[in-house]
């Protein structure tokens, strides 16, 4: 389909079908732990990477796959993406061993790896200015709901027919999801580029060495790995290559593979540390909630997953007014609204948290979180891709989104450490292991001991609460984009149809 003749709306839709495939698949997967490791007859340490595996492959190439979609075409590296994700997902269903699960999920998080940057640099392409808002809330209220809903389908369909059709049910809706890109996504002009192997290099070892380093820290006890290599070894090499990577982005003569010039642009370093911190705190705050909800209380993964159906509820109702104020007001006021509704509904959240909580105490913070959904992702996308030239849209969206993933990244292993030294205080320097033992099965604790565990998740929901106080710095910060033109200065790209 050539541009002239799309529907943006209609384009916009059958993208987010696969987006929210992929967004699910990042969290679904931890409710059904314990059911692939019985399945699997594996170990505790084994099946964590499954979850581990997907989020690596998905992180690490994201900036390398948003290049590759202004060079082949959006639209044809979406469906190459979508098609292995598909895939990837019938082999995860029909292994029987943890190996090649672990394989299965590498291979589909490189799909999801080139499929997440296409949705965005289509936006920004097709829709104008003035549009935008409207279209990045559709897609915001997709990355926050599928976030979020994850936990709930995963515990449903583990609980009824097994943890092999958290897989299964990817196939078709890949498939449906598949024929609606080929039928509605228009063919966009590709920009001829000189791919900058170096810099792909240099970006995906550093990449892999800071997110497995932040990623497994603590499992290694932020010690040694296979009596190899130290953990903060590891991610002081990670940084080195990355410093290594700007500073030959830099230099380089052919193409970069992130041009260093978007980052003249306020508006879109801005809202790489706004998104950066939202990755963090929707990920972080999620894990004490989920873990309080089974341990303490004694739900089930579905009960537990249904804590955040207000919060998403709420998100995707207001998603659609949200992209409309966006589209009239300045992107500060939006998205300030919403990031501090983040930081209110996090501390809110953590201070409510005991033993003897009632529900409904639980669910007024979530619906502030609600709000927070509702209004911080459109203001916050829209003002990193509105200035954003043609030929820069597929490495503005791919650095984006692997900022959001980054913050994703690092929120887990902060949390991780952060319930793990509140435990302690609470309950002595047994209490992590105790809390391994018992997170995946409900109990009754004794008083003194729900009210220390309670506590500790509380209190480490205050730390994402804190970090969201920085996205609200940054975006006050935000220039006003309504009416600007594109202000990055980029040399003219041969063009051709493709995609």
């Amino acid at each position: 389909m050539e541009l002239q003749q799309v529907n943006p709306w209609r384009a916009l839709i059958a993208l987010c079908i696969g987006f929210f495939m992929i967004l699910v698949d990042s969290t679904i997967v931890s409710v059904a732990t314990p059911a692939i490791q019985e399945g699997l007859h594996t170990d505790i340490n084994s099946v964590v990477w499954v979850t581990s595996a997907y989020l690596l492959a998905y992180a690490v190439p994201l900036l390398f796959t948003g290049r590759l979609g202004d060079r082949f075409g959006p639209r044809r590296l979406y469906l190459t993406g979508l098609a292995l994700f598909t895939l990837s997902s019938l082999w995860c269903g029909l292994t029987n061993t943890i190996g090649m699960l672990i394989a299965a999920r590498v291979v589909q998080g490189v799909g999801a790896a080139m499929m997440t940057p296409q949705t965005m640099a289509v936006i920004t392409r097709t829709f104008p200015g003035e549009r935008r808002g409207q279209a990045m809330s559709l897609w915001g209220a997709v990355a926050g709901v599928a976030t979020l809903v994850g936990p709930v389908v995963g515990g449903l369909i583990t609980e009824n027919w097994g943890w092999e059709w958290i897989f299964y049910v990817n196939v078709p809706v890949g498939v449906i999801g598949f024929v609606l890109a080929w039928w509605l996504v228009p063919t966009l002009p590709v920009h001829s580029h000189t791919f900058d192997w170096v810099g792909v290099s240099l970006s995906g070892a550093g990449l892999f060495c800071l997110v497995f380093g932040i990623q497994e820290g603590e499992s290694y006890d932020w010690g040694t790995m296979w009596g190899i290599i130290s953990v903060p070894l590891l991610i002081v090499l990670g940084v080195v290559l990355m410093v290594l990577f700007v500073w030959w982005q830099a230099r380089t003569k052919v193409d970069a593979l992130v041009p260093l010039a978007l980052f003249r642009d306020r508006n879109f370093s801005l809202a790489n540390v706004a998104i950066c911190i939202v990755g963090f705190v929707i990920t972080s705050f999620a894990l004490p909630m989920m873990i309080y909800a089974q341990v303490v209380r004694g739900l089930s993964p579905i009960e537990s997953g249904l804590l955040f159906v207000p919060m998403a509820v709420l998100a995707a109702i207001l998603s659609p007014a949200v992209g409309h104020l966006v589209d009239r007001y300045h992107p500060r006021v939006v998205a300030g609204f919403g990031l501090t509704c983040l930081a209110v509904g996090a501390f809110w959240l953590g201070a409510v948290i005991g033993p003897d909580t009632p529900t409904w105490k639980l669910v007024l913070p979530m619906l502030v979180l609600g709000m927070a959904n509702g209004f911080m992702w459109s203001p916050i996308s829209v003002t990193a891709t509105r200035t954003l030239p043609p030929q820069r849209a597929g490495a503005g969206s791919g650095v984006y989104n692997m900022t959001r993933q980054m913050g994703a990244v690092i929120g887990s292993a902060a949390i991780a450490a952060v319930m793990q030294a509140r435990l302690t205080h609470h309950l002595g320097s047994g209490a992590g292991d105790y809390a391994a033992r018992q997170s995946n099965t409900p109990v009754h604790l004794p008083p003194f001991v729900a009210h220390g565990f309670a506590r500790s998740m509380g209190e480490s929901i205050y730390l994402p609460a804190a970090i969201a106080i920085i996205a609200i710095i940054a975006v006050l910060f935000f220039r006003n984009p309504h009416g600007e033109r594109t202000v990055i200065d980029a040399p003219p790209q041969k063009e051709t149809a493709a995609g």
